[in-house]
């Protein structure tokens, strides 16, 4: 049912629920999930799949593991509801055990299957998860609150040091998950693995290796559900403050003397790396795209010294190696490499951005700087096709083009039952040899709109279709049976009309 003809609960039951309980607040979108259930599907999305072993594709859940997990999303819901109200534990139980609210029933199921006792354990462990939630979350009023929060995640994410090649790449994926957030308003987002890379400059598979050892250890990302069909997966922005974890800590491959050893290992020390960062994120996300800042191009160091000289011009060797958290040597390489195409210059021991270094991205210098006096940046593809990775982005993207095709071609065939055809090769020629099949069905079967014709009547059957490649599919409200299996009804079907006949 759509949200727009969901109307709430009259306000003398939202009263009634709240008096005999004594809760001091309890929203009406609470009161009507407790005592009607998900009547939108909210809590359904999710719920009848699972990700598969590999991590990456999503298999399909059984019909009473579906419920369940429906079930135990509504429950945790309405536990967190009561909780957020300064509710107890003994109210809660109350709201779920209550014959007449809907939103209690999985619990009641429980309690009928496992007996009392299991389901008082089960709502035990429901309102410590949803107690432990409530306490370290904030609720959001309104869209101006869910901007306040991303303001204040991008000052934490300007201000950390991200150490070593693999942070700064994890400072990429970051800042472009930070991007859809801002897009979509909040912490909770939608974006796809292709998607994301776009978006940071780099592969998939360099993606998928920050994220597991970065930024889901940290605290900085987490995926709440993987992406299947035309949907990306939903992800939930973290501030980094995981327990155990201070910042993107032990980025490097290697312990070199940019990333300094756990002191609580008692091992040295180094002054070189500061604790703490500046740089302006906004300039990276704009800049990270692009195919000069590619991993055999500028690289992610450049990134990072830019957006620190954009925020603090005049910068010092050494103040740049705290602002940036890159090394002394990759520093003094990088600002070189970069002075070689005009991008930044320096006056005695300090080092700004060329006036025109930023050009063509829509990012102004402050005033200070324009009066400084150099020969204008090279074009940015000129310097991506100096590196050689000019083209790179274009690559990228036609490649994800390629793979979505692809993928919902073969969504397609799935959808449809479709088994995979065989090719030989003959006379340096592919020809396609279609496996015999029970379901094969005589042309004068067919229907012009894909539907098929029954035989006895030449009425169009309700429950029957043709796929594209000619195989008969059977249509029912929960289609979810094999290839196999719908060619057995076929076979059962036929040989039932046969027998009339």
């Amino acid at each position: 049912m759509p949200d727009s003809t969901h109307q709430p609960l009259p306000q003398r039951h939202v009263t009634h629920l709240r008096s005999p309980l004594g809760l001091s607040r309890l929203p009406s979108a609470a009161a009507d999930l407790i005592l009607l259930g998900d009547l939108t599907g909210r809590y359904a999305t999710g719920s009848y799949s699972h990700l598969a072993n590999d991590k990456r594709s999503v298999i399909l859940r059984g019909d009473r593991q579906g419920v369940a997990e429906h079930g135990h999303r509504i429950t945790a819901a309405i536990a967190c509801h009561v909780a957020r109200a300064g509710g107890s534990i003994d109210q809660l139980t109350q709201l779920l055990l209550h014959p007449d609210h809907e939103g209690g029933r999985h619990t009641r199921n429980i309690a009928l299957r496992s007996g009392q006792a299991r389901a008082l354990d089960y709502i035990r462990r429901v309102w410590t998860s949803a107690s432990t939630a409530v306490s370290t979350t904030l609720a959001l009023g309104s869209r101006h609150d869910a901007y306040e929060v991303l303001a204040a995640l991008r000052d934490r994410i300007e201000t950390t040091p991200w150490r070593g090649e693999r942070g700064r790449t994890a400072l990429r994926v970051l800042r472009a998950h930070l991007n859809f957030a801002e897009i979509g308003g909040g912490l909770l987002h939608h974006a796809s693995e292709r998607q994301t890379a776009e978006e940071a400059g780099i592969s998939r598979t360099t993606l998928r290796v920050v994220y597991e050892t970065v930024l889901k250890p940290g605290g900085w990302l987490r995926r709440l559900r993987v992406g299947h069909g035309r949907e990306g997966s939903t992800w939930y922005l973290g501030d980094g403050s995981t327990p155990g974890h201070s910042g993107p800590a032990l980025l490097s491959r290697f312990r070199t003397n940019q990333f300094p050893p756990d002191p609580a290992l008692e091992e040295w020390t180094t002054p070189e790396t500061a604790t703490t960062a500046d740089i302006d994120s906004t300039v990276l996300a704009r800049l990270m795209g692009h195919d000069a800042f590619a991993h055999h191009g500028l690289g992610s160091a450049a990134l990072m010294l830019i957006s620190a000289l954009h925020q603090h011009p005049h910068q010092s060797v050494s103040e740049l190696i705290g602002t940036s958290s890159v090394s002394r040597a990759t520093t003094y390489r990088t600002l070189n490499r970069l002075a070689d195409h005009g991008l930044v210059q320096h006056t005695g021991e300090t080092w700004a951005l060329a006036p025109r270094a930023l050009e063509g991205f829509g990012i102004s210098l402050p005033d200070g700087d324009t009066v400084l006096a150099s020969k204008p940046a090279q074009g940015w593809d000129k310097i991506a096709g100096q590196h050689g990775t000019w083209g790179i982005a274009a690559r990228r993207k036609a490649l994800h083009r390629a793979e979505r095709a692809a993928y919902q071609e073969a969504l397609a065939r799935l959808a449809e039952h479709r088994s995979r055809a065989l090719v030989i090769v003959h006379d340096d020629r592919q020809v396609l040899v279609p496996a015999p099949r029970p379901d094969e069905i005589p042309p004068a079967w067919h229907a012009r709109d894909g539907r098929v014709l029954d035989p006895g009547t030449g009425r169009p059957a309700a429950d029957w279709r043709v796929a594209t490649d000619g195989r008969l599919i059977l249509i029912t409200p929960s289609d979810q049976r094999s290839y196999d299996e719908l060619a057995a009804a076929h076979a059962e079907a036929l040989s039932e009309w046969e027998s009339v006949a």
